[in-house]
């Protein structure tokens, strides 16, 4: 039987950013330039969740997302190269969100937002067919900040609840959430079936300090929960209590923070739609964001995700007995054949080099 949310792609609602990462190893000096090591990425947490899916084993990823006209083709073919469906509405009057990453040599980030066309994402880029063939729907908060983006997105999760699809939301940001309001961010997303908030974002929604009591008073409000806490992991909350706590894996050299709660929740969601239960895929999650912390900006590099940790050990089965055969000498006067070894089809013949 299988899981509700298994099977089927993956549709993502979210943003396309330009990513400008800057790693200072001293503190910022006001007024005078500090030394940095700067790399301009394509990135956004729609986007970059998109590409943690496609790499943790989800073979349809979509996402729809609002670019600007100058940079489109280039996030376009990133996308692509990861695996990612790319459903790119261009917009010719705004240019492509972008962020400037500012990274501490502790790995943690500041960000400087300038949102441009992502919030532009208009109802009419949206259409009911983009659901087709699709287990899950995954909403980046970032579009509920802004009314035209809210309109689009909340059409979208009407659409998906319509039609039986689980939908997954990610708050995105503690500091717009301030700005628009706990209670008006838990009122739009009523109906969803998963909610991903870090711990600040967790705090904040529900005024509870500890991740654990922040996700069980979550969970009363939707049927799934999962809270990120950093290097302790990730909670897990299910009808008012705590169901699973997962431990993240340990990093020995972070480089960039930035979108490792990203890659948790692509890793998470590939994992959910591939039949695993909850906690499976937090695990999942959790790898994914232990990589995503050794590699600059929030995508994933080609091949990035460590091998799993081993499954349990089984003991092998005994073979069967095989039944004996007479061997019978050859008539008188045959000449037996030669030895020669086997070879598979197709494959040079044994004892002679390719």
């Amino acid at each position: 039987m299988s899981r509700p949310g298994s099977g089927g792609g993956l549709l993502v609602l979210g943003d396309v950013v330009t990513d400008v990462v800057a790693r200072h190893a001293s503190a910022l000096a006001h007024g005078t330039d500090t030394a940095a090591r700067i790399r301009t990425l394509p990135g956004g947490a729609g986007a970059n969740v998109a590409c943690w899916a496609a790499l943790c084993g989800c073979a349809d990823v979509r996402l729809l997302a609002r670019a600007g006209a100058e940079s489109a083709e280039w996030h376009r073919e990133a996308l692509e190269r990861a695996g990612v469906r790319a459903l790119l509405a261009v917009d010719r009057d705004v240019p492509t969100a972008t962020v400037i990453a500012l990274v501490d040599a502790a790995a943690e980030r500041t960000f400087l937002t300038d949102s441009g066309a992502a919030p532009r994402l208009a109802v009419e880029d949206f259409s009911p067919s983009m659901l087709d063939g699709v287990g899950r729907l995954h909403i980046s908060g970032y579009l509920l900040f802004a009314a035209t983006s809210r309109a689009t997105a909340l059409r979208a999760l009407r659409t998906a609840v319509e039609r039986g699809v689980p939908v997954s939301v990610d708050p995105a940001s503690a500091g717009f959430l301030a700005e628009l309001g706990p209670g008006r961010f838990l009122d739009f997303v009523g109906g969803a079936e998963l909610l991903l908030p870090n711990q600040d974002e967790a705090r904040l929604l529900t005024g509870l300090s500890e991740p654990e009591a922040a996700a069980a008073a979550l969970s009363r409000r939707f049927p799934r929960v999962a809270v990120t806490a950093g290097a302790r992991g990730a909670v897990l909350a299910a009808g008012g209590s705590v169901t699973c706590r997962v431990p993240a894996l340990p990093v020995t050299e972070p480089v960039d923070s930035t979108g490792a709660g990203d890659a948790f929740t692509g890793g998470l969601l590939a994992a959910l739609l591939a039949g695993a239960d909850h906690a499976t895929a937090a695990a999942l999650g959790c790898r994914a964001a232990a990589t995503a912390v050794t590699t600059v900006g929030g995508r994933p590099p080609p091949g990035s995700l460590p091998p799993p940790a081993p499954g349990p050990t089984r003991e092998p089965r005994p073979e069967p007995p095989r039944p004996t055969r007479e061997r019978r000498p050859p008539p008188a006067g045959t000449a037996r054949a030669p030895w020669r070894p086997r070879t598979c089809p197709g494959a040079p013949d044994a004892g002679h080099p390719a």
